[in-house]
C-alpha cells in the first residue's frame, strides 16, 4: 500500500489507516508505525507514550497502534524499507529517468498502478503472490467500522447545493463532484483541509483552502478583532494558554456582538482574558453576569492559591 499526502498530520495519518484497511477488507490485531510524534508522544524509561488520539484511533478500527523498535530490522527495518522501495519506483530520478508529475492526482495514479503491479507479482520469499494470498487472510482480519473516525479527521460538513461548505462562519467550496455529499474538515497551519470518500472509496485529502474569516481586519499593520480592544486581549492571552478552537470562539463572539453590541461583549472577553476562562460557555457565562447588572467584583485566576475546590472537611466523619 503506498498513499501520497500533503503532509504527516494525525487528520493525514487517520485517513491512510482507513483506506489501508478498507482496500485490504478488515482491521488486523495490531498495526505497526514508526515512531512519528503523531503515534507516540515521548517515551519514559523507555515505554512509548502513545497519542491519545491514535489509541482512540485503534479502538474505532478494532487494532491495536504498536511502534518499531529502533534498529530492529524486522520491524523499523521493514517499516523503512516499503518507503525507499516505492520512492525508487515512484519518485522522479535520474535513475529511473521517471518524468515529473503535472498534478497530484496524476502521483496518486501512478501510486494505484504500482500497488496493483507489485501485488500482482509472485514475492520472491514466499512464492506466493500477495494479492492471492490477501484473498486467503480475509476471513481472519476484525470487522471495520462503517464510519472512519472523525474525531481526527475533523468536522463533519455536507456540501450544500451550492457546491460549498461552511466552516467558521465562512464557505468554502470544494472540487465539482461532491454535491451532497459528506466530507470532514480540519485546519493544518493556515489552511483549511477537506477530506471525503473518493469514487475508488478511498478516504483522501481533496482541496485545500487559506483559511480565511469574518472575525479579522486584515491589513498590512496589524491583525486586531473587529469587536473592541479587550479582545485583541483576548485573543493575546489564549494563544500562549493553549485554548483550542479559537477561529470558532472569536467567530461565535461577532455573532453575539451583533445581537448584544460590540461594548458588552468586549467587556466580556476582557474579563475572560484577565480571569484565564477559555472554555466554550465562558463567555456566554460571563455576559449572563453582565447582564444581571451585577458587578464584576475582583477577578481572580484559578491557580494553587485560588481554587474552587471544596475542602475535604465533609469527609472527616466518614466512617465514624
Amino acid at each position: 500500500m503506498v498513499i501520497p499526502v500533503w503532509d504527516c498530520t494525525l487528520g493525514t495519518l487517520v485517513a491512510c489507516l482507513d483506506t489501508t484497511l478498507r482496500r485490504i477488507g478488515g482491521a488486523p490485531t495490531y498495526v505497526l508505525t514508526d515512531n512519528a510524534k503523531t503515534v507516540t508522544v515521548e517515551h519514559i524509561a523507555g515505554i512509548p507514550v502513545r497519542h491519545p488520539q491514535m489509541v482512540a484511533a485503534g479502538r474505532h478500527y478494532g487494532c491495536q497502534v504498536v511502534s518499531c523498535v529502533p534498529y530492529d530490522p524486522e520491524s523499523k527495518g521493514g517499516a523503512e524499507a516499503t518507503v525507499r522501495i516505492a520512492k525508487a519506483d515512484l519518485v522522479p530520478t535520474d535513475a529511473n529517468l521517471l518524468a515529473a508529475y503535472d498534478t497530484f492526482a496524476e502521483l496518486t495514479d501512478a501510486c494505484l498502478t504500482w500497488c496493483d503491479a507489485v501485488n500482482l507479482r509472485r514475492h520472491r520469499a514466499t512464492g506466493q503472490i500477495p494479492a492471492s494470498r490477501l484473498d486467503i487472510e480475509r476471513t481472519i482480519p476484525h470487522v471495520l467500522p462503517v464510519e472512519p473516525l472523525a474525531l481526527a479527521l475533523g468536522e463533519e460538513r455536507l456540501v450544500g447545493s451550492d457546491r460549498t461548505i461552511s466552516f467558521n462562519s465562512v464557505r468554502y467550496s470544494p472540487p465539482p463532484g461532491y454535491t451532497g455529499a459528506r466530507v470532514w474538515c480540519r485546519v493544518v497551519g493556515e489552511e483549511l483541509s477537506i477530506t471525503a470518500r473518493t469514487t475508488s472509496g478511498d478516504l483522501s485529502e481533496i482541496w485545500r483552502h487559506l483559511l480565511s474569516t469574518r472575525v479579522f481586519r486584515r491589513s498590512s499593520t496589524s491583525t486586531t478583532p473587529s469587536i473592541g480592544p479587550r479582545a485583541g486581549r483576548w485573543l493575546k492571552e489564549a494563544g500562549p494558554a493553549g485554548a483550542v478552537r479559537i477561529r470558532a470562539k472569536m467567530a461565535r463572539a461577532v455573532e453575539l456582538a451583533t445581537v448584544l453590541g460590540n461594548d458588552k461583549v468586549d467587556q466580556a472577553l476582557g474579563l475572560a482574558a484577565t480571569a484565564g476562562r477559555f472554555a466554550d460557555e465562558d463567555l456566554l457565562s460571563i455576559l449572563g453576569h453582565i447582564a444581571g447588572s451585577r458587578p464584576a467584583g475582583e477577578v481572580v485566576r484559578a491557580d494553587e492559591a485560588h481554587s474552587v475546590q471544596h475542602g475535604t472537611i465533609g469527609w472527616q466523619a466518614l466512617g465514624q
